[in-house]
């Protein structure tokens, strides 16, 4: 009887810790299911989960050529994921996916005993995929060892409610589009971009095994970090692929026998194509957005853009090749009189440095500063055959800037104004700077063509004659405009086209003085240009700062049968479900600024300073037989260099120079229009030349000249004075009179 007691004690023992066993587990995921441990998703929460969405950037042509983003994700539809992705997925990372309601059991069972009992660490955490979707879904805010059961229950519980709400195709979708692939990658369509340039749909297998393979670990794996690694790894989803029947074992081995190849592209805002260009539209959206309750990096808006990608590509090409060897001519064409090689000039930039500012604050001495600028330390610095790894100092970097030329180029269609090519500065790494829509320099003979229309379209004959010989104005404070050339140029007489093709500037000035100074700033602003003029005769010569947007504006006049057109780069907007939010709407066509007699006869012009003048290398140089008319500039001192190109579909404005205004080509030879600015277009020209897509641009023509046109053209391009005139003009000697214009 007693022994019968003590048993049954030891049963009633045993069962009390059984039940009290089995009740605290029972109890703890009770606990986490009311919210004790922090509130869970409902129902109606997971029903409709909604992710942050990069908005997404692309070309005219279809081509996506950035992003903006907090988190780089992409989601799209089942449809668009390749069956050999899915199998992949379910082969490496949840075998018994179409088998479980969320938690799978048995996987839990098999991954405790190999970890707990035969300590094997390779055994996986045993989560499906739900459970991996509700962790993505709801990341552990702590990962804690005391929070990993809590953490584990939720995401279970989290798990089962999502699979009670959606279906297995819908979970896949679901943790396709959250996944992390690292980097700030969220999703597979932004990795499959990413990693191979294609959208997810053209993923090949051994790609999606690849791109599977990481979400082991997505560092580890990185295909790009540690290619060997990745391959082992893609190899392994392979296997598994095989062994559950998606792929025969011929094609396994034959996929496993594949190099690891890699199309890499980092959607970066300091990469990639047009990178200028990109960050226009960036803040042009913003804008837009702003009083919209629309945030551009979150809500995967789709952004069409004007930009042609190919042309856009080529235009980039052309920009470095010239660029490349143009350095190299402005550094040899200093030598050892480089202004980047004077101590003052550099301490003069110096000075401009926060740093140097706050170390004067606090009371260092000169020389104490220049030592602290003059430490050497690790510095990358940008050079046309790619970066350098260098030991510099503050100073050094100084030197190495201050020497970089610059560029802006802009090309757009003259008659609707959209922005095909866009070229902001040579490395946007390091210049953000952007010379397209930031920067306004003095335009040189670029301006010209507004003073002779402006003459026309007041009565003066192509055919009037204005003498060459240099005027030193009085009333100007002895302002006396010259030429570099012809001595003898003091005799000679020239018609407007010829003025116009050698840009030959006395006459200009006195084409303005004849035509009066307030009538080509009224053109002007007609034909586009909004900033305010110097109200001085030197305008003629292209003395006022003018944005290049608005010179692509004034020569978009001449193909656009006098009416202007501002460049545009945004063509529509839509939200990420493809409801159009904003469509650019074509300008209303103003009254033409101008005659089209006279458009057409500047158009021959202009012409003619290709066929025979400033602009001729396009001809002999680079063997151009395009229907091209344009105008080269250079302003005083060299500091600018410009080159504006009409074509019937294409019009170009390209500036180089320096962003130090101190600092100009060494000489003219180098830096003038034809030979600083020019190139890139004529480049361009010539790679589009070689392409069939763009003979809608390269094989258009200009209109013929109808014969009363001609007549009007008709003339000697230059007369000479008189031989009397010439026997008692010294040529040596300016004519002084007083400017009325």
């Amino acid at each position: 009887m007693k022994t019968f007691a003590k048993k049954k004690k030891l049963l009633k023992t045993v069962a009390i810790f059984l039940a009290t066993a089995l009740l605290i587990p029972l109890l703890f995921v009770f606990a986490v299911y009311i919210g004790v441990f922090g509130k869970l998703p409902t129902k109606q929460e997971l029903a409709t989960i909604e992710h942050q969405q990069a908005s997404e950037v692309y070309s005219a042509d279809g081509f996506l050529i950035g992003k903006f983003y907090l988190n780089d994700r992409q989601p799209i539809p089942l449809e668009r994921m390749p069956q050999n992705l899915l199998q992949a997925l379910i082969s490496i990372e949840d075998e018994r996916f179409h088998d479980h309601n969320g938690i799978d059991l048995k996987s839990m069972f098999r991954v405790a005993f190999k970890s707990i009992l035969l300590g094997d660490k390779s055994a996986g955490g045993g989560s499906t995929l739900t459970q991996q979707l509700a962790k993505n879904l709801y990341p552990r805010k702590e990962r804690t060892s005391k929070n990993l059961a809590v953490n584990k229950i939720k995401e279970m519980l989290i798990a089962k409610r999502l699979e009670a709400n959606y279906d297995k195709d819908k979970v896949l979708e679901l943790y396709l589009n959250t996944v992390s692939f690292g980097d700030n990658t969220f999703g597979i369509e932004a990795a499959a971009r990413k990693f191979f340039d294609k959208p997810t749909d053209s993923l090949l297998i051994e790609e999606s095994a690849v791109l599977v393979g990481m979400l082991k670990a997505t560092y580890g794996y990185n295909p790009r970090l540690f290619p060997e690694r990745s391959l082992e790894r893609r190899n392994l989803v392979l296997y598994n692929m095989q062994r559950n029947s998606f792929i025969a074992e011929e094609e396994k081995d034959s996929l496993q026998q594949l190099p690891l190849v890699l199309k890499y592209r980092d959607y970066d805002h300091n990469n990639g194509i047009a990178p200028y260009f990109r960050e226009a539209v960036r803040k042009e959206v913003l804008a837009w957005a702003h009083d919209k309750d629309v945030n551009i990096y979150t809500s995967g808006l789709k952004i069409q853009t004007t930009l042609h990608y190919g042309m856009q590509q080529l235009a980039e090409e052309a920009m470095i090749e010239h660029m490349k060897k143009l350095q190299k001519q402005f550094e040899d064409g200093y030598g050892l009189r480089a202004p980047w090689l004077s101590k003052k000039s550099i301490m003069k930039a110096a000075k401009k440095l926060s740093k140097y500012k706050h170390w004067q604050q606090v009371g260092l001495s000169e020389k104490q500063i220049q030592d602290s600028l003059s430490i050497k330390r690790k510095m990358t610095f940008p050079t046309y055959n790619g970066e350098e790894e260098v030991m510099a100092s503050s100073l050094d970097s100084l030197q190495h800037f201050m020497k970089f030329l610059n560029v802006g180029s802009i090309g757009i269609h003259p008659k609707s104004g959209a922005v095909n090519t866009w070229i902001g500065g040579v490395n946007f790494s390091y210049f953000k700077y952007d010379h397209v829509n930031q920067s306004k320099r003095q335009v040189g003979s670029t301006f010209k063509p507004i003073v002779y229309l402006t003459a026309l379209e007041n009565g003066i004959s192509p055919c009037d004659y204005f003498s060459a010989r240099e005027v030193e104005y009085q009333n100007l404070k002895g302002w006396s405009p010259s030429n570099s050339g012809n001595k003898d140029e003091a005799y000679l007489n020239y018609s407007l086209e010829e003025a116009l093709s050698q840009s030959v500037n006395t006459v200009t000035v006195k084409v303005l003085e004849k035509t009066g100074l307030e009538k080509v700033l009224a053109q002007a602003t007609e034909m586009g240009i909004q900033t305010d003029l110097p109200k001085e005769p030197s305008i003629a010569l292209g003395t006022g700062e003018i944005p290049m947007t608005e010179m692509a504006s004034v020569y978009s006049s001449f193909i656009n049968h006098g009416r202007p057109i501002r460049p545009y780069i945004i063509q529509q907007i839509s939200s990420n479900q493809d409801s159009v939010l904003y469509k650019h709407q074509q300008e209303k066509q103003v009254t033409s600024a101008f005659s089209e007699d006279n458009r057409k006869i500047m158009l021959h012009m202009m012409q003619s300073v290709v066929n025979n003048g400033t602009a001729s290398r396009l001809r002999s140089t680079y063997g151009l037989k395009n229907a091209i008319a344009g105008k080269t500039g250079t302003t005083q001192n060299n500091k600018d260099a410009w080159f504006a190109a009409l074509t019937p579909n294409y019009v170009n404005i390209t500036w180089v120079g320096l962003d130090n205004h101190e600092i100009g080509f060494s000489n003219t030879a180098i830096g003038q229009g034809a030979n600083a600015a020019l190139p890139i277009f004529a480049k361009l020209y010539q790679k589009m030349n070689a392409e069939s897509q763009f003979d809608s641009i390269t094989k258009a023509t200009f209109s013929p000249l109808t014969p009363e046109q001609q007549a009007k053209l008709a003339c000697d391009p230059i007369k000479k004075d008189g031989f009397l005139k010439r026997l008692f003009t010294n040529p040596k000697k300016k004519k002084k009179k007083k400017f009325r214009g």
